[in-house]
């Protein structure tokens, strides 16, 4: 299996692609990742590729796996990433 891409091979990839300098190919993925810091408790969308989205977990009952004993895991809210459909597909080939 292949190693994913790195920041810098990403930004290398967008300088070459759109014709950019590399600094302002970086640029635009700071403020993408930045803009979607800021913007995921509204929920944020990359189209295309899949969307952050906040769920509220509700308390629920576990166990301690080392004792056995039974706990209380207190509810909590989460940000989670929603794969889009045609990116799921073209990765899994599904």
């Amino acid at each position: 299996m292949a190693n994913a891409m790195t920041k810098g091979q990403i930004t290398s990839h967008f300088a070459e692609k759109f014709n950019l300098k590399k600094i302002a190919a970086a640029a635009i993925l700071e403020e993408l990742a930045s803009l979607a810091a800021r913007e995921a408790k509204n929920g944020f969308t990359i189209p295309g590729v899949g969307k952050l989205v906040v769920v509220n977990r509700k308390a629920r009952a576990g166990r301690n796996p080392a004792t056995g004993e039974t706990i209380q895991i207190p509810a909590k809210t989460v940000l989670k990433f929603r794969i889009a459909k045609q990116c799921k597909e073209a990765a899994l080939g599904s």
